[in-house]
């Protein structure tokens, strides 16, 4: 590609200690714009790049704008105007020309979350004593249970779990470590598809594919989405669906924002209080259909 993306990549895990998922994401979106500017002759990236001013960046925006929500339009800028500004920092250009563009501002949304009803019939559906049943079943309650992103999930190794104190140990964004409490029935689903695995190790994966190799977070989704087909449940929750709904249902019964914030990883608390909108929202909903008052008669 070229050798200043190269020497990018190594500065987002090196110095950033950018997980590898999000430095993916920033790569990707980096040459993404790297074609928009040279077409696919990147030979002259370097020189096309030395070229770009505020009137191309503002024509790559708004090729976005077209077939790209506002959300990831903003991804995108933060993923180039990042690139442009270690090029500067290194002295390879002069200007940073995303620093003139305004990001869009986001939409606001709500996660998508299961209602508790939902929850019971996703885990407690019937189990055919099945490895890979067991395997799945172990996930789904993994993750409701610790609140975990798919990816720290999948990136699990057996010595990750304490069973004796009921305690995950996780990797989460950036390389930063946290301790979750594991609940009684999701600690009973991880021993017992462990019991269908013989010897493991501390080092090895928690959770194997059928080629004996660590699971990928594809196929967790896709395992889901089959699962919520058959139980007829929507198949627009996704695994991060299960993170949501753990939050929520915490908040719901009182757990404390700030104890929720560290069980999830967020840095910052204003990324955990989307989760006080969908509480409230839901007890709107729940006043609105009770309260004798609540609504006018047609």
């Amino acid at each position: 590609m070229s050798q200043w993306i190269d020497d990018y990549r190594r500065f987002l895990h090196v110095e950033r200690n950018v997980s590898p998922h999000t430095g993916q994401a920033y790569l990707r979106d980096v040459r993404s714009f790297c074609r928009f500017i040279c077409g696919e002759d990147l030979d002259t990236l370097e020189s096309c790049l030395r070229q770009v001013d505020k009137v191309t960046a503002r024509r790559w925006m708004a090729s976005l704008q077209k077939k790209n929500k506002k959300v990831t339009v903003a991804r995108k800028i933060a993923s180039v105007r990042s690139f442009f500004s270690y090029l500067n920092r290194e002295g390879l250009l002069a200007i940073n020309p995303l620093l003139q563009v305004r990001v869009p501002r986001k939409e606001r949304y709500l996660p998508t979350t299961l209602d508790i009803d939902h929850i019971y019939r996703l885990l407690d559906r019937a189990n055919d004593g099945r490895p890979q049943s067991l395997r799945d079943h172990a996930i789904f309650e993994l993750l409701y249970s610790c609140g975990l992103r798919v990816g720290e999930l999948t990136s699990l190794n057996v010595g990750d779990l304490d069973r004796s104190q009921q305690l995950v140990r996780v990797m989460g964004k950036g390389g930063k470590e946290r301790i979750v409490p594991l609940g009684s029935k999701a600690l009973q689903a991880v021993e017992l598809y462990l019991g269908t695995r013989g010897r493991i190790e501390r080092r090895q994966p928690l959770f194997l594919n059928r080629n004996g190799g660590r699971l990928s977070p594809r196929t967790v989704q896709r395992n889901l989405k089959k699962l919520l087909l058959h139980l007829g449940l929507s198949t627009s929750v996704t695994p991060h669906s299960l993170r949501h709904s753990f939050a929520t249902h915490l908040l719901d019964g009182g757990a404390d924002l700030r104890a929720i914030q560290e069980m999830l990883g967020h840095s910052s608390l204003s990324t955990t209080q989307k989760y006080t909108q969908v509480s409230i929202n839901r007890m709107m909903e729940e006043y609105d259909k009770a309260h004798p008052h609540s609504r006018k008669k047609e």
